[in-house]
């Protein structure tokens, strides 16, 4: 049992655009780690038992929900151009042994808690190896530590030869082996089902192979179908306009990544009969194709060819997203979290990537990265915005994120299902934020 809280004296952001800040305010968590009331200061009663917290001048929101990243890694840069004799080796020697996955399972817990400490209170996993994120999930709701709220994805699903394959991927080359990949994955207790349409960046070895497409509208379909009967969403990654166009088509339920769009694909982003809920949305991750497309290989130390794909794939993102907001198509914010020079810290700059680039405003982005995340990850009648009866997932800031959205590099509480961090600790990675500060998008 929690322990209750009035959080009193604060600005307070909804997390809906369509709401004012209001100040002067007081929130009533109670012991089960729910909002209970909120109130003016001077006219909301606070039962004796709630330990107050006075948070004079101090802004109240709801947590970040990063609707795309992974766990296995950290942020720090690290090569993509690896023969495959050494990923084999280091896959079945190091990675594939009991020692191995004690030390993955270490560093996923102690990213998704640096999440948490920088305020991400919600994190959708989308691509981990051995269901590790089941496992950690699971730990979390059973109360074993105070974690964020986690809906994980287990393995990629892919095809022979395909993005993540074999090492991060279960392989199926056919409709109905699809639809197998996806009882395995359901029967491992994921949350949702994450799909590899076209190719990527982290494992393309020539330069336009990072969007060429590997899946067949009827896969799509077919899993798709598979996950939907349970009421399960499908992700999908995907960096072609092809790709996108066969992935809408098969009925997913979100475009990781995305491409430039054509007519036929922004209706089907709009009014999709064969997705989960009538329409797909879209999470594009601009921090992550940003640094490799457009910075000096001395810095990044990846391949040409990777940079030339960053900058190709980077380009038709970002064209996409300006598409998305001009045609009202549903678009969240996902970092990609673990790719190189995208750490699990820094949530902040993807909000400002996308203020910058598509001349958005602080309360919209705010909106995408905590009430528009949840309603696409399907959590809206639990978290995403501040209202009575949802979770207490909240963040404390001294600085207004509506003036200055880099207010969110700098937490000075977090509230997760109610249960208090009142002082935050993250561990910074000097290297990668120094390149990151000195990039400013024109």
């Amino acid at each position: 049992m929690n322990t209750a809280y009035a959080l009193k004296n604060v600005n307070l952001i909804h997390g809906d655009a369509n709401r004012n800040l209001q100040k002067n305010m007081t929130l009533l968590v109670n012991e089960q780690g729910l909002i209970q009331d909120i109130g003016q200061d001077h006219e909301l009663h606070i039962p004796s038992h709630y330990t107050t917290v006075d948070l004079s001048g101090k802004y109240v929101m709801p947590g970040l929900i990063n609707a795309h990243v992974h766990l296995f890694a950290d942020g720090k840069p690290f090569s993509l151009s690896v023969s495959e004799g050494m990923l084999q080796f280091a896959y079945d020697r190091i990675l594939n042994t009991p020692f191995g996955r004690r030390m993955l399972k270490k560093r996923m817990k102690r990213n998704a808690l640096t999440a948490l400490h920088a305020g991400v209170t919600t994190m959708r996993s989308v691509g981990e190896f051995f269901y590790t994120d089941v496992q950690l999930r699971d730990e979390i709701n059973n109360g074993e530590f105070i974690g964020p709220n986690l809906l994980v994805s287990g393995f990629f699903l892919s095809v022979t030869g395909g993005h993540g394959a074999p090492y991060l991927a279960l392989v199926g080359d056919s409709p109905w082996e699809a639809r197998r990949n996806v009882r395995i994955n359901v029967k491992h207790g994921v949350d949702l089902i994450k799909i590899c349409v076209t190719g990527g960046v982290t494992d393309a070895k020539m330069v336009g192979e990072a969007g060429r497409l590997q899946m067949t509208v009827e896969e799509v379909a077919a899993i798709c179908d598979e996950a939907h009967k349970i009421g399960m969403r499908v992700a999908a990654h995907v960096e072609s306009t092809e790709g996108v166009r066969v992935a809408l088509q098969g009925g997913v339920d979100t475009i990781e990544h995305g491409a430039e769009m054509d007519d036929e694909i922004i209706r089907l982003y709009q009014n999709n009969p064969n997705a989960l809920h009538g329409y797909t949305a879209l999470i594009p991750t601009l921090q992550a194709g940003y640094p490799s497309a457009s910075l000096d290989t001395s810095v990044t130390k990846v391949s040409q060819t990777v940079k030339e794909n960053s900058r190709l794939v980077y380009d038709s993102m970002l064209q996409s997203m300006r598409q998305a907001v001009e045609n009202n198509i549903t678009v969240g914010i996902g970092t990609d979290a673990a790719m190189p020079f995208v750490t699990h810290y820094d949530m902040w700059r993807e909000m400002d990537h996308y203020m910058r680039q598509n001349n958005l405003s602080n309360k919209h982005v705010i909106d995408m990265a905590t009430r528009t995340n949840a309603k696409i990850l399907g959590i809206d009648d639990v978290t995403g915005t501040l209202d009575i009866g949802k979770q207490a997932d909240l963040i404390v800031l001294e600085q207004s994120p509506l003036e200055q959205i880099e207010a969110l590099s700098d937490i000075s509480m977090v509230m997760v299902k109610g249960n208090l961090i009142d002082k935050p600790s993250v561990t910074r990675i000097p290297e990668v934020d120094a390149v990151l500060d000195s990039v400013w998008v024109n």
